[in-house]
């Protein structure tokens, strides 16, 4: 018997990895609060409650969803998505970041059209007990730990370089707004470091817009509106065009995202954790109307880059404030929607790639830095930075099948 009860234990810690703890996470978590994580979580926010909310938006109109549904779907995935942010860095004491699928949402589109409400939402239960059932099996570990690092920085490399011509773009579109916050960018980053430049971006950035008229603050209807519990229903057809490719999604593109550019930073990460809160927070978002709350990619990118503060064991506390605004944003999701559209997306996609830079230098010096997998990791690169969408299955995780093929094919010694 005891044997037997040792070797459960053993399989428990395998399959949810243990942390520090609650406990040392909130002791060290004041003196790990300074600027770099403040502003590291705030444009985190910042980014996942502007252009993101506007996709929700958009695929809620699209399918003809009522107000109180649209606002129960924000409710859902930002105060949940900001739980799992809180949960997580304090647990890990690691910038793992929640939010949830904007590829998922960019799916719901045309997919909400196609089936009643509550057979949507049933779509969402199941989506969220696929990837729960992914995580305790334990099998995503161990596929993503197989997959060789330069594919998965390739991977990452590509998937957020659009964040990085972001930066030039934003600047074409709104040359006084874009400039102005580029230039406090540059002069923050020679002022001082112990404040991170993206703080300067953003300060002078909303004084700019403010003076260019870039803020639109019309048709501002203030009105809070608490959220709705929905019953799920079930059908096939609901199955096979959301809860599967929804379940691909959240593990294939956002916790492989996070998986990568945290490995990036040099953390040692609990996969198989990541994708059972992520099948937790879907379960719980459905019945609510959300289709998911999981680790996402971007924000916990922008979390654990170097503007996050150069110690990285407190970068933490920047996915802690993140999630405290993100879980804020779901709350007052009624009355904060009006000021979202107002922001300048201009703004918000120059930040984003700006706080991306960190990231992205290092994703591209891991992705080719040896000999070793180069030809898979160009692939992986080349097919994340395509954007495309095959079986309703968005780029990153094609980039890491096209990688690891490509690599098998050409470079079979390198598996070795």
């Amino acid at each position: 018997m005891s044997v037997s009860s040792e070797t459960v234990t053993a399989k428990k810690r395998t399959v949810w990895e243990k942390g520090p703890g609650f406990k040392e996470g909130l002791f060290d978590f004041w003196s790990k609060l300074n600027y770099n994580t403040i502003t590291a979580g705030v444009v985190a926010a910042v980014f996942g409650c502007t252009g993101p909310a506007l996709i929700i938006m958009n695929a809620a109109q699209n399918g003809k969803l009522t107000d109180a549904q649209t606002i129960s779907w924000l409710f859902a995935v930002y105060f949940f998505g900001g739980l799992i942010s809180i949960v997580m860095g304090l647990y890990y004491k690691q910038p793992i970041t929640g939010a949830w699928s904007i590829p998922g949402a960019v799916m719901l589109v045309s997919a909400l059209t196609l089936f009643p409400f509550n057979q949507v939402v049933g779509a969402y239960l199941l989506a969220g007990i696929l990837v729960f059932i992914l995580g305790i099996s334990g099998l995503i570990g161990k596929v993503m730990r197989w997959i060789p690092l330069p594919i998965v920085m390739g991977m990452v490399a590509g998937a957020l370089f659009k964040f990085g011509l972001g930066i030039v773009t934003s600047t074409q579109k709104a040359p006084i707004i874009g400039g102005a916050a580029l230039a406090a960018y540059f002069f923050g980053q020679r002022l001082t470091k112990k404040i991170s430049p993206v703080l300067w971006s953003l300060i002078v950035g909303i004084i700019a817009a403010v003076w260019a008229g870039g803020f639109k603050f019309t048709d501002i209807n203030i009105a809070w509106m608490p959220p709705q519990i929905f019953t799920p229903s079930f059908s096939l057809g609901a199955f096979l065009a959301i809860a599967v490719p929804l379940a691909v999604l959240v593990i294939g593109a956002e916790n492989a995202q996070a998986y990568g550019v945290l490995t990036t930073q040099g953390y040692k990460v609990p996969i198989n954790a990541m994708t059972i809160i992520s099948g937790i927070g879907g379960i719980i978002t459905s019945f609510f109307g959300g289709h998911n709350a999981n680790i996402a990619g971007p924000m916990t990118a922008i979390c654990s880059s170097e503007e996050a503060g150069p110690d990285k064991e407190g970068r933490y506390a920047a996915t802690v404030v993140n999630g405290i605004v993100f879980g804020s944003f779901g709350l007052f999701a009624s009355i904060a929607v009006p000021f979202v559209k107002a922001l300048p997306k201009e703004l918000v996609s120059l930040l984003a790639g700006l706080a991306m830079i960190g990231v992205l230098l290092s994703a591209f010096e891991l992705a080719f830095a040896t000999k070793k997998f180069r030809v898979g990791a160009f692939f992986a690169l080349v097919i994340a930075m395509s954007g495309i969408t095959l079986l309703k299955i968005s780029a990153p995780f094609w980039a890491l099948v096209g990688g690891v093929i490509a690599s098998l094919l050409v470079e079979p010694q390198d598996f070795e």
